[in-house]
């Protein structure tokens, strides 16, 4: 399948006569088999184009099984730093790092490597515009990219979070730009990237890879791409399908959130304890799955995906209430926790206009680096703008600002001075014997609701 021909002029009609060929008369297995011929007589295995959070590690894996891999980056000083072994996130330190240039990895900000590969896999950030819809502009610019150097039957996966139909209505026709057809001459395909940083136990690797290509020869070729270095591949029926399983898994974790968010309100008038009747019905066996509330939705996908589903709803003309509520109530949490911080500065007889509050860390989980969309932004925005003055502690975060104004830092947590303790992030070095004696804390996580002087939401 996809033998390419050595005369130019005709490439794509031998192409396309092969993939009828291939659609009616050979198995998903010849698929694979011809896919592993092309990526073999390639110069580099695979193209990871963007080297953030999630294309990075998926390089890792790759390189870890003995794939050629480039990591495609617009950022000269990212590619850069990681080609002298320097990493900028989490999950990779620069051992990992080493290890993979090692293993042949090496960074680019060259779009021209695409020409020289059978695998192009896009994992660029898709978040929103300042009105709330998608921003898909770095996806359109990747497609673009890939499309200018795309060779014939050639693979290109997208794995950036979007709404259904993103994959066949708005990148397949950028990379047809030079003439190739998608599913006839190339193949594409949709993978939902899974990646939860600072998770000890599923990584890329034995996270199941849901894959949904444009036709079943596409889904065989993406299927065999990532069994060179994924335990699992879950195979979908289309694109569309495998688009709308990763809005799915997080709107449903955000709905889930609002839910318990909700809840810690009014149980906090009722006089009931939310943290311990969710270990309580957490016991069950079946039918139960534990979510916990805290001071708002951080990270790249919950904060964020909800809303490219809630756009694609709205275009055909049906509101979608659930996540609008969701949203609603995750939104508000910012705003409690400030609500919350007055009452009990006004209980010690302190207005928050004349209080100093120090934040307990400032990333959106525990025990990372990663800030985005952190809810400690908002909350401290609330704050600021309450008059209070506002230090932060975070042993992941060196510095810290707030609309562009700098935040004090606490480097020595224990003779920390602060009228409030807040604690938004639930990092492990925020033991009770790491804190300062006498210093109310309100608690927005419930690691700490046992201890004397701690208040939870």
């Amino acid at each position: 399948m996809f033998a390419l021909v050595r005369t130019p002029g005709a490439i794509i009609a031998n192409l396309r006569a092969r993939y009828v060929h291939t659609i009616w008369h050979q198995t998903a297995k010849d698929s694979t088999v011809a896919l592993h011929e092309h990526v073999n007589e390639a110069t580099i295995d695979l193209v990871v184009v963007g080297q953030g959070y999630v294309g990075l590690p998926l390089a890792q894996a790759a390189a870890a099984k003995g794939l050629t891999v480039v990591g495609l980056d617009r950022s000269q000083s990212v590619v850069d730093s990681l080609n002298a072994g320097t990493s900028h996130i989490d999950d990779i330190d620069d051992d990992a790092l080493a290890l993979m240039l090692d293993q042949g990895y090496t960074a680019s900000a060259d779009p021209s490597v695409q020409a020289r590969t059978k695998a192009i896999v896009i994992c660029v950030p898709t978040p929103l515009t300042d009105g709330g819809g998608p921003d898909l502009a770095a996806v359109t610019a990747a497609a673009r990219s890939a499309g200018a150097h795309l060779s014939p039957g050639a693979l290109v996966v997208l794995e950036s979070t979007t709404y259904p139909g993103t994959t066949e209505e708005i990148v397949a026709p950028l990379l047809e730009q030079r003439g190739l057809k998608a599913g006839e001459d190339f193949h594409l395909a949709f993978s939902p990237e899974r990646v939860d940083p600072g998770n000890p136990v599923y990584g890329i690797v034995n996270t199941p890879k849901v894959v949904g290509g444009l036709t079943p020869a596409c889904t065989a070729a993406a299927t065999a791409l990532y069994d060179r270095f994924i335990d699992t591949v879950v195979e979908a029926r289309g694109t569309r399908e495998a688009e709308m399983a990763k809005l799915l898994e997080n709107t449903y974790r955000h709905v889930n959130i609002a839910l318990v968010n909700e809840m810690a309100v009014f149980c906090r008038e009722l006089g009931v304890d939310l943290w311990d009747a969710i270990g309580l019905a957490k016991t069950k066996p079946f039918g139960y799955q534990a979510f916990y509330p805290g001071p708002g939705v951080g990270g790249h996908c919950i904060p964020i995906d909800p809303n490219y589903l809630s756009y694609k709803v709205k275009t055909l003309g049906y509101p979608f209430r659930f996540v609008e509520l969701a949203q609603e109530i995750n939104n508000r949490m910012p705003e409690y926790v400030v609500g919350r911080a007055m009452s009990l500065l006004n209980d010690n007889g302190l207005a928050l206009s004349r209080s100093r509050v120090l934040l307990l860390g400032v990333t959106y989980k525990a025990d990372i680096a990663d800030q985005r969309e952190s809810p400690a932004q908002p909350v401290a925005r609330k704050l600021a703008r309450a008059g209070a003055e506002i230090a932060y502690h975070d042993p992941h975060v060196p510095s810290w600002a707030v609309d562009e104004h700098e935040i004090e830092r606490v480097s020595d947590l224990s003779n920390a001075k602060a009228d409030l303790m807040i604690l938004l992030t639930n990092h492990g070095e925020y033991g009770p014997e790491a804190l300062p004696v006498g210093v109310p804390v309100l608690d927005t996580r419930g690691a700490l609701r046992d201890l004397e002087g701690v208040e939870t939401l």
